[in-house]
């Protein structure tokens, strides 16, 4: 709670206000962001979301609907680290919007509260779908939400100081919650460390780091790069000689790779819902955290 309220004392003297009694109004990038943002926000938040558990979000449409979504925000919360930059830029743009531009008040990137792994030493379009920032796919690591939570509370107050109070004690009773989930969850799934993992995408990497999960393979051959049949008959004869526990796929991806190694290498294919709603389960964070942790114990057993 001191770096919460570290961020709250600066994020006021900084800070502008808003009318009496309105809501913010956020608009946030995938379901993670919207979930969290209305854990802290409360009642004084208007959270939309952009983009569902069950869509790949570096490949979402600017459209009409979501640029006038972003004209009326007063934040966005994004991944950042270059995750939607495909398409939030445009969105932003074509919003005119001036209090949403990045490196303002209103824009707001979850990335920039954390250290990111796998940062390139180099960036080559030849080596798949590489960010130059490190991986941004954050958000399956509890201790990133957590971070991120403390900065985000601070966002809010600077941009709604008469609610600071109320931000600062919804902040406080999530991270006590967060921090007994947490544990809660590090201990159900101690049986998983050191389990062999073939991953679909990068995306995945947060989980194997958090949980100890050993990357083996993975059926992308370079990010972003869908598999082919080739390939996927080299991967077939990796896995006979370095087997795989488990193989990790993501409520958005197409099985039918997954599934098809699945069956030639005999080990269960596991779909994890990856983001708030990517199963009837993970109907907001605890329960994102609560699905995963028991899908990847069913499947072990």
């Amino acid at each position: 709670m001191k770096n919460i309220i570290k961020l709250l004392a600066a994020a006021l003297i900084a800070g502008g206000s808003l009318p009496a009694n309105a809501a913010l109004k956020v608009l946030a990038t995938t379901p993670d962001w919207g979930a969290l943002t209305q854990e802290l926000g409360g009642d004084k938040v208007n959270v939309y979301v952009a983009t569902t558990a069950l869509q790949d979000v570096h490949r979402v449409e600017a459209k009409p609907s979501l640029v006038a979504r972003a004209r009326s925000a007063d934040l966005v919360v994004a991944t950042g680290a270059e995750l939607e930059v495909g398409w939030l830029p445009v969105l932003i743009q074509e919003s005119g919007n001036a209090n949403i531009q990045k490196g303002g008040r209103g824009y707001f990137e979850a990335a920039s509260a954390l250290r990111l792994l796998e940062v390139p030493a180099q960036v080559d379009r030849a080596m798949g779908d590489i960010h130059p920032d490190g991986n941004p796919h954050v958000q399956l690591d509890p201790h990133n939400i957590q971070a991120v939570a403390h900065a985000l509370t601070a966002r809010l107050s600077q941009l709604d100081p008469s609610q600071a109070a109320y931000y600062a004690a919804r902040a406080k009773d999530f991270d006590t919650r967060w921090d007994a989930a947490t544990k809660a969850w590090e201990a159900k799934a101690a049986p998983l460390k050191g389990s062999q993992v073939v991953i679909m995408h990068r995306d995945q990497v947060y989980l194997c780091h958090w949980l100890g999960l050993v990357e083996v393979a993975s059926i992308e051959p370079k990010p972003g790069v869908p598999p082919t049949a080739a390939y996927l008959g080299t991967l077939v004869g990796k896995l006979t000689t370095t087997p795989a526990k488990l193989i990790l796929l993501n409520a958005y991806n197409d099985p039918k790779a997954a599934t098809w190694l699945s069956d030639r290498i005999h080990v269960p294919a596991v779909t994890l819902p990856f983001s708030v709603g990517g199963s009837p389960e993970a109907k907001d964070l605890f329960g994102l955290f609560d699905d995963t942790v028991n899908k990847l114990l069913a499947a072990l057993k």
